[in-house]
């Protein structure tokens, strides 16, 4: 039987029995869905088990992350002065890629997403990468198949259970290429609901291998404590 391991999100964990060890899941979503929020919600449910977790942040600052969990009354320094979780900031160094990049050429700078294993320790066991986007604005969809597939194949090696955020907007035409190499999918949306008028948030569970997963979207609320689902009554499953 495939060991798995708890998302934060105790209704998910009920539908997938959470997240495969050692396998590779991609969470995409526009602006404004909870993103980020999932991703440190997860590295707060592994860091409670006491698990080694690793949070890479390409777009924002330690101490942001570390804010926006305390609003949510996650404790990450605490983690991080146990040494069980470590934020790597690369913000900066995307940023000297890209003035780099403008001085040499745009086709000189291509996105090297193994380089990301460098800043890992050797007793990683959990990995969200927030976002990959930062990392592929100068590929092709082809380079950034042959790259992610290269990232799933070495963390799969190291069986590092790894969540890789995407943007829809920013990173639309990588989504479906990286669909097919990672091991699951979840994407987060934004709707409005035809019986009430309203905007809501949803996510679908896009696929899951080895898993069954509900075909309807699932409606979630981001609350004080982080992100809750709303489960229906009945779910329909796929085959």
């Amino acid at each position: 039987m495939m060991k798995r391991i708890k998302t934060g999100i105790s209704d998910l964990d009920m539908i997938i029995e959470g997240f495969p060890v050692g396998k590779t899941i991609l969470l995409t979503g526009d602006p404004g869905t909870g993103k980020t929020i999932f991703g440190l919600q997860f590295a707060n449910a592994r860091c409670e088990e006491g698990q080694k977790t690793i949070y890479i942040s390409t777009e924002e600052s330690a101490s942001d992350l570390r804010l926006q969990g305390n609003s949510f009354g996650w404790d990450f320094e605490n983690f991080e002065k146990d040494e069980i979780l470590k934020f790597i900031e690369l913000a900066g160094y995307r940023a000297m890629e890209i003035e780099t990049a403008l001085s040499i050429g745009m086709d000189a700078v291509k996105g090297n997403f193994t380089e990301l294993l460098n800043h890992l320790p050797e007793d990683t066991q959990v990995l969200i990468i927030d976002s990959l986007g930062s990392h592929a604005g100068n590929l092709t969809p082809f380079e950034f198949r042959d790259r992610f597939d290269l990232l799933v194949y070495n963390l799969s090696r190291r069986n590092i259970t790894t969540m890789v955020i995407l943007d829809s907007v920013i990173s639309k035409e990588f989504n479906d290429v990286a669909l097919f190499s990672a091991y699951g999918a979840i994407q987060l949306q934004k709707r409005e609901n035809p019986y009430t008028g309203r905007r809501e948030r949803v996510i679908d569970i896009v696929k899951m291998r080895n898993t069954k997963t509900p075909v309807q979207l699932i409606v979630y609320a981001i609350t004080p404590g982080g992100i809750v689902l709303t489960l229906p009554g009945e779910f329909s499953w796929t085959p």
